[in-house]
């Protein structure tokens, strides 16, 4: 298997600046905020924050491609970096400091581009974590000072925790009857929202967890931690990866039941 640990150094020297940029403005009282063609919120700290990220992976790795969230693809080949300056950009605008840069290395295989790396960066909560294929998946300050995530072991939907981010899109697809039932069937219910409640469920503090609407970068990073936790990330369709413009993530034990509520079959 392929080592990754260069790669993995790289992913968290871009999130280092990343942080440094972010924290920056964070709260300031002359952010710009402008909306996007699909109405949603894009701060000056996205687009400094990609700008940056671009930049480093231009000098370090030149031939890999570069997808992001404010700029688009850049370049071709097997390898391709994906990445979300700022996930959960309306908490960021708002002072809420639910909000992290996410970082993925994805390379060419069977079904298309797979995660291999993966960091999610959260500075305002003073939390790190990260995976790479085939090596684990941890949280910490840095690579040399971490702890292993594992995902939980409970196996009745009765005991579960089940973390979601809001109702309106589940409406909008005409799957909330189904999400209802789910809300109802599990222990407890929180609504969290964006990449924090994949970072629970690999560290086992949630057990499912599901969006109805995602784009590739907001799932690249978050599906390599969960996965090398020992949980499922899948699309609501049962597809395994970030490719399905969905997610459903879970300990594993969990995950067919989860998929008979939020599939819509």
């Amino acid at each position: 298997m392929p080592d990754y640990h260069d790669d993995l150094r790289l992913a968290h020297v871009l999130a280092d600046a990343a942080d440094a940029a972010t924290m920056d403005r964070f709260k300031a009282l002359d952010l710009k905020v402008e909306t996007k063609p699909d109405m949603t919120p894009v701060s000056e700290a996205d687009k400094s924050a990609e700008e940056l990220i671009r930049g480093h992976l231009k000098r370090a790795r030149p031939r890999d491609a570069i997808l992001g969230e404010e700029f688009g693809v850049e370049g071709t080949g097997p390898r391709r970096w994906v990445v979300d300056p700022i996930d959960g950009t309306k908490n960021y605008v708002r002072g809420v400091p639910v909000w992290a840069t996410l970082i993925s290395l994805m390379e060419a295989g069977e079904g298309g581009y797979q995660p291999v790396v993966g960091v999610v960066s959260a500075p305002a909560l003073g939390r790190r974590w990260w995976a790479a294929k085939g090596a684990g998946a941890f949280t910490g300050r840095s690579l040399t000072s971490a702890s292993r995530l594992q995902v939980s072991g409970v196996g009745r939907l009765a005991d579960a925790s089940f973390a979601y981010s809001s109702l309106s899109g589940w409406e909008e697809q005409g799957r909330l009857d189904g999400f209802l039932d789910l809300t109802r069937a599990v222990w407890r219910t929180r609504g969290y929202g964006d990449f924090w409640p994949y970072m629970m469920v690999a560290e086992g503090a949630v057990d499912l967890c599901a969006e109805p609407e995602l784009s590739l970068w907001d799932m690249a990073a978050p599906a390599i931690v969960v996965t090398e936790a020992g949980g499922s990330f899948t699309g609501l369709d049962g597809r395994p990866g970030p490719h399905s413009g969905n997610a459903a993530a879970s300990n594993g034990l969990l995950h067919d039941e989860l998929l008979s509520y939020v599939s819509g079959r």
